[in-house]
């Protein structure tokens, strides 16, 4: 109804009553048959008007911003993988005699971890010694003899490779993706 109100006003009098032809097509209901082949538009809004001093002073504004953002040093973001929390404990003071017992104690283990070296050095320089003499033996003994204890054994350490097989990508496989949570934190500046 308010649509036919408006249009009322513009419509001229000759639609409101009576049969038209309007470009050869005969037009029986006026108001509805004029809307449907003579669309009507709304008038336009006026435009507000711009305060030429309200918008100057608004720019002036945003440059004092930007100039204080750039003569602010930026906000350094730390960065949480490299920083490890201190987990420090506090140990009661060692009383001097127990200082003492303890660099005997590493001293004499020094010296017998050093005696356990020296004699697993030379219980496999006498091995060596006496194989070398063996096979010098052996070579006087038989030459073929010699060839096959200097020879290479293959089964003395079995080696077995087991890898992975080729296997073609399947046509149309959408594999499934992880589910991941992001713990990610946003720093704002």
């Amino acid at each position: 109804e308010m649509l036919g109100f408006m249009l009322c006003s513009r419509i001229p009098c000759w639609l409101m009553a009576g049969t038209c032809k309007v470009a050869g097509v005969e037009l029986n209901d006026k108001i509805s048959s004029f809307i449907y082949y003579f669309p009507c538009r709304a008038q336009p809004k006026k435009k507000k008007k711009v305060d030429v001093k309200k918008e100057q002073a608004q720019r002036e504004r945003m440059k004092k911003r930007l100039k204080k953002l750039e003569k602010a040093a930026p906000e350094l973001i730390p960065i949480e993988d490299f920083i490890t929390p201190l987990k420090v404990r506090s140990l009661p003071p060692l009383s001097p005699e127990e200082s003492e017992r303890r660099v005997l104690l590493l001293k004499k283990w020094c010296l017998f971890k050093q005696k356990q070296d020296e004699a697993e050095k030379k219980a496999i320089k006498a091995l060596v010694e006496s194989q070398q003499e063996a096979l010098k033996e052996l070579r006087l003994e038989s030459e073929e003899l010699y060839q096959a204890a200097v020879r290479r054994d293959e089964g003395l350490f079995p080696f077995e490779r087991d890898g992975p097989t080729y296997t073609p990508p399947l046509p149309g496989y959408d594999p499934p993706e992880g589910k991941c949570v992001d713990i990610t934190k946003v720093y704002t500046q």
